[in-house]
């Protein structure tokens, strides 16, 4: 039964019982002795009670007011018992809103896997004070009470100093202890490929298989989704066959969506949705690799709007940019007659942001200073293109795009000794 129906029963019962009392108020007031009355049909409240046929008779008068008092004192019982329930009632509505923003936010910083630093439950009180021992007479002082790992799952330090005892009897319950248990579980899987991630090859092919064996359990987490997507982009990094290429781009794809419907405030989704649209382009018409080429764009701004300070996004878009002004008339025709407008960047929008890469790290990355080196080039600046070709020399080429940029290298400096 709904709030308002609840309400309008009470008001129902409160108001018939007003009546019937004022009835009873006025009957004895207004009767004469031997005098006749009729009573209005809508207050015969019991089929014994013929309230019509009340003649001067004084044991029949007697008879219907006992009536009516014995059904008034019904009634009463029974709206004292509803107001009773009623209070039962707001008394758990009351405790359950207390408990369920409790839930809601541990639930959700366990599952979602987002980047923000969040205070997720009481157990993640992370406030470490000084002891008095340590340092008489010194103030207490908070530290951080959360920290960020790469991707922006959350870690946590926990203690119980100064919580309530209402908090700590919330955490003995099952339900949060097997949640907690749970987010622990999640949190060392995270860091675990993580560590992987920036290992061997071995090491990302372990990567995966872990992300693998726990996808079914966290696949509506969108920091473990965008992880899987970065794994099917190693993947994809270290095969020559192109069906496994294909195949990997486009599993990581729906991966890397599925992230970000989940949170759309998670800038490692959207870096790499966009990373999975710049490697379906290898595989697409010139249509379809116009179009991901748009969305690359989309999500990488998205990404960078989200996370500002990280090189690897500046590097990216300088990717794009140069491809965008490297675009053939025929592409440029095509993206025009499908979009409206071709996509449009420079040679000098490119270098910009390979040089906001070097500027936030310098010595970044073997192909960032090809790069810059090939926009110096194409800029006619052949001193400055020679010094990073001699940058990007001095850089080990260990992985497949350093093995690359070593390729582009190798053929940039036969044009530049012409």
């Amino acid at each position: 039964m709904s709030h308002f129906e609840n309400k309008g029963l009470i008001l129902g019962v409160m108001a018939g019982t007003a009546g019937i009392s004022l009835f009873l108020v006025w009957y004895h007031k207004m009767r004469k002795p031997g005098a006749a009355v009729s009573t209005p049909a809508l207050l015969a409240v019991d089929k014994g009670f013929n309230p019509v046929g009340l003649q001067n008779e004084a044991h029949s008068e007697q008879g219907g007011v006992l009536v009516l008092h014995r059904r008034q004192l019904q009634i009463l019982e029974k709206l004292n018992g509803l107001l009773v329930s009623v209070d039962e009632l707001k008394r758990e509505v009351k405790f359950l809103k207390e408990a369920i923003p409790k839930l809601e936010e541990l639930v959700r910083a366990e599952l979602q896997g987002k980047g923000d630093v969040q205070r997720v439950s009481p157990s993640h009180r992370a406030t470490r004070r000084r002891k008095a021992e340590a340092a008489p007479g010194a103030a207490e002082t908070t530290s951080s009470e959360e920290a960020e790992s790469e991707g922006g799952y959350i870690t946590a330090h926990t203690d119980t100093e100064g919580e309530s005892e209402e908090e700590k009897e919330w955490m003995k319950s099952p339900y949060v202890v097997v949640r907690l248990e749970e987010e622990k579980e999640l949190f060392n899987l995270l860091q675990r490929v993580d560590s992987l991630h920036k290992g061997s090859e071995d090491d990302k092919k372990e990567s995966f298989r872990l992300l693998l064996e726990k996808e079914d359990k966290y696949e509506n987490c969108a920091g473990f989704l965008w992880r899987v997507a970065r794994a099917y982009g190693d993947l994809f990094e270290m095969t020559t066959d192109a069906e496994e290429k294909k195949k990997y781009v486009t599993d990581g794809k729906i991966k890397a969506e599925k992230a970000i419907q989940l949170d759309a405030r998670n800038a490692e989704s959207h870096q790499w949705f966009a990373i999975m649209c710049g490697y379906m382009s290898q595989f697409e018409s010139v249509q379809n690799k116009i179009r991901n080429g748009y969305l690359f764009k989309e999500h990488l701004d998205k990404a960078i709007e989200l996370k500002p300070q990280d090189p690897f996004l500046y590097y990216l878009n300088g990717r794009w940019c140069y491809s965008v002004a490297q675009l053939s008339w025929i592409e440029k025709k095509v993206a025009a007659a499908l979009f409206g407008a071709p996509p449009t960047s420079t040679v000098e929008e490119a270098l910009q942001n390979f040089l906001k890469a070097e500027e936030m790290c310098p010595g970044y990355s073997k192909s960032n200073y090809v790069y810059l080196a090939k926009c110096y080039n194409d800029l006619g600046q052949k001193n400055n293109a020679l010094k990073y070709c001699d940058s990007a020399l001095s850089v080990l080429s260990v992985t497949n795009e350093d093995k690359e940029a070593q390729k582009d290298l190798e053929a940039l400096l036969l044009t530049l000794k012409l």
